[in-house]
C-alpha cells in the first residue's frame, strides 16, 4: 500500500479565473522540471466557493503513458506534454 498524496492549496489575491489560470500556466512553465508536482491535476476556484472546482489542463491520457497538455474542454485534438 502506498501513502496518500497531498494537496497544496495555495490561496492569491488574484480576482478573475482567467488570471488565476495564467498564474497556473507560469507556475507549470517554471516549475515543470519538479517531478513532485502533478500540474494536469491542477484546479482552481473562488475563494468563497472552494467545492466549486475548475480544470486548468485537459489531462487525458494518450499513448505511452503521456496526458494531454492543453486547456479543459479545448477543441482540438489532444496533444501531449511529452512526459511518460
Amino acid at each position: 500500500m502506498t501513502d496518500p498524496h497531498w494537496v497544496i492549496h495555495l490561496p492569491t489575491l488574484l480576482t478573475t479565473r482567467d488570471r488565476a489560470t495564467a498564474l497556473v500556466e507560469a507556475l507549470r512553465r517554471s516549475l515543470s522540471h519538479l517531478p513532485q508536482l502533478d500540474f494536469g491535476e491542477v484546479t482552481v476556484s473562488p475563494e468563497d466557493n472552494q467545492r466549486r472546482r475548475h480544470l486548468v489542463y485537459c489531462n487525458r491520457s494518450l499513448d505511452h503513458g503521456r496526458r494531454c497538455r492543453l486547456p479543459d474542454q479545448h477543441r482540438a485534438e489532444c496533444e501531449s506534454d511529452g512526459g511518460g
